[in-house]
């Protein structure tokens, strides 16, 4: 239960600011373009944080990095719910993003130094489904708030990031590596894991998956929303949970997929699945059409990012664990970072119906790199190590 509530406890950065995006843009009187800038702020940190956690967090173990984390981004949260303009949203946003940026792969590292194998993977897909309800039910959550209240005290939930922290402490073991070896040499190893080609693809897959999810999903589908079929903040936030019923459903069966379908094949599906929904999004004339799209976008994300989760902490010896999981995150969050710059900049150029169906050419690339990359094909119950 804890795991999950850390897990919870990292979206919120982002899935509490996007159904008020249009809200908080006209009350703080900036253009729509800015869309992907107030999306982005909350993500670039993480770039360069992600890949630094889970280093200190193989040195200094998991309890007083993860509880250090939790405490930043509660603390700068309730600075951005109090934020005069916008400049100063956006800085309190960047050190959110700071101390979210170890969250949601200390929470998978955490399931990695507790089970193994196929339940390992089960595990995974259960952590990914508490995951995607949550990404159904914050922004349902947000929509209703911010309609009734605004988004200020949307913003005030962040400060449940606190209590998180309080429950690491007290949960967590305070152990440590009794004697760790020097810092170069940790770099190195580390560095020797993640360049290891099977390992460096899981990267740019996440990468990938997380521009179309943050850029597209994210930033460009509520304006979309609420410029082409006119919707409030609360119906927003319906429209934005629909996916969830989907992905929760695919993770929560995500170790009967797996005995099914290898990982090439899990890539391969879910970018087929992620182009459809796309191009179906942006042709869409009526909310039917959008909400069947909708839910074959949870398909893909359901099913993808957990299965590439565990690939990656599967090429990780138990010593770089957090290490390689921390860089996987760092390529997800420079994905959540470009994906709504690229966003913005579409924006300007096209209306967001026409950049969803532009932007469904990610999913693409990411069908190409499932097809020709090296990813192995699993045992067809995964191996224990």
């Amino acid at each position: 239960m804890f795991i999950f509530t850390v897990t919870l406890t990292g979206i919120l950065n982002n899935t509490l600011v996007t159904p008020a995006i249009p809200d908080i843009l006209a009350d703080l009187a900036v253009s729509d373009a800015r869309a992907g800038l107030l999306v982005a702020s909350g993500s670039v940190a993480g770039i360069v944080v992600a890949p630094l956690v889970g280093f200190l967090a193989d040195r200094l173990g998991r309890r007083v990095v993860l509880t250090t984390c939790l405490t930043i981004f509660g603390t700068f949260g309730l600075v951005a719910a109090l934020a005069p303009s916008f400049p100063v949203l956006l800085t309190a946003r960047f050190l959110q993003g700071v101390g979210t940026a170890g969250l949601i792969n200390l929470a998978v590292v955490i399931i990695g130094d507790h089970w193994r194998g196929a339940d390992r993977t089960r595990m995974i897909g259960r952590n990914s489904a508490v995951l995607t309800v949550g990404l159904a039910g914050l922004p349902l959550l947000s929509g209703a708030v911010t309609e009734a209240f605004g988004w200020r005290v949307t913003f005030g939930i962040y400060s449940v990031a606190l209590g998180t922290a309080v429950a690491a402490f007290l949960v967590l073991d305070p152990w440590r590596p009794p004697d760790p070896p020097a810092v170069k040499q940790q770099l190195r190893d580390a560095a020797a894991v993640v360049s290891r080609p099977q390992t460096f693809i899981t990267f740019i897959i996440g990468f990938l998956v997380f521009i179309i999810i943050f850029g597209l999903f994210l930033t460009v589908f509520p304006l979309h929303l609420a410029r082409s079929f006119g919707m409030d903040a609360g119906s927003r936030g319906v429209m934005i949970s629909v996916p969830a019923i989907t992905s929760t459903l695919t993770a929560f069966n995500l170790g009967r997929i797996r005995t099914w379908l290898s990982v090439r094949m899990v890539v391969l599906a879910g970018s087929v699945a992620f182009f459809v929904a796309f191009v179906s999004l942006g042709l869409a004339g009526a909310v039917p059409i959008l909400v069947g799209a909708a839910l074959v976008f949870g398909l893909g994300e359901g099913v993808l990012i957990p299965t590439i989760q565990d690939r990656a902490i599967d090429t990780a010896p138990d010593e770089h664990r957090a290490a390689v999981l921390a860089v996987w995150v760092g390529a997800a969050r420079l994905g959540q970072t470009v994906g709504p710059l690229l966003a913005a900049v579409a924006l300007i150029v096209w209306e967001p119906a026409t950049t969803l169906v532009v932007g469904s050419t990610v999913a693409l690339v990411m069908l190409s790199i499932g097809l020709l990359g090296p990813i192995t094909r699993p045992a067809r119950s995964p191996r224990v190590k």
